[in-house]
Parts: structure tokens; sequence; C-alpha cells
């Protein structure tokens, strides 16, 4: 996703997509961005009309979660983490255990990545 950016609207159809849609017809979220979705390949559409979120949607996802979660952890170290995103910051090394075993704490690593991220928009 090297210059794909999303805005906060695209993020939300990807969510609302990956949670299920209920029913026929999709939201005015889903509808104003299937196409550009779709096309970016983070939707795919069955010949019936389905939506489904693809591998690529699905890590988009998971790196908006990753992201948001080091972003609090920088505000608040007793931010709380979804397991699977504090095991896989911790095993990038941008997050340890906090030394009284409550939260986490940015390491240096994951303070440069954020600031990386920052400084490109995302």
């Amino acid at each position: 996703m090297k210059n794909e950016k999303l805005t906060q609207d695209e993020y939300d159809a990807l969510a609302e997509v990956a949670r299920g849609l209920k029913g026929e017809r999709v939201s005015a979220c889903v509808g104003r961005n299937t196409k550009r979705l779709a096309g970016l390949k983070l939707f795919s559409v069955a010949k019936n009309g389905r939506l489904s979120l693809t591998d690529k949607g699905e890590q988009a996802l998971f790196l908006r979660r990753c992201i948001l979660s080091m972003r609090a952890l920088a505000t608040d170290p007793s931010a709380p983490l979804d397991a699977d995103v504090a095991n896989f910051l911790g095993k990038k090394a941008h997050i340890v255990a906090n030394a009284d075993g409550a939260g986490h704490i940015l390491t240096d690593k994951g303070r440069e990545s954020l600031a990386d991220i920052d400084s490109q928009g995302r």
C-alpha cells in the first residue's frame, strides 16, 4: 500500500464490509467508496454484486489498527491493545511491556516509525 492513502470514509467502508453486510443494499458510505476500493483491490465484487474484503483489505485494516494503537500508546502507556496488535507490534520491536506489567511502552523504533508515518500524512 505504498501511496494508496485512504480517507477515514474509505476506512469506514472497509470496516463495514469486514463486519459483513446485512441485506442486499449497501450503505451510502460503502456505495461512495466501492469503485476506488475495488480498484485498489481492497474489496472484491462477486458476479452477484456481493462485496467482500480481500486479503489486502484485511491487511490495510490491521495496519490501521496498529498505527492507531501506537498513537494511543504515545499519549497513554496504559491504553488497551488488542492481543493481535500487541503481539505484532511486540514482534516488530515497536512496543515492550511496561515494567510494572500494566500496559506497553513505545520503543525508540516504534517512535521513529510513528514519526515516519506522521511525516507521510497517514
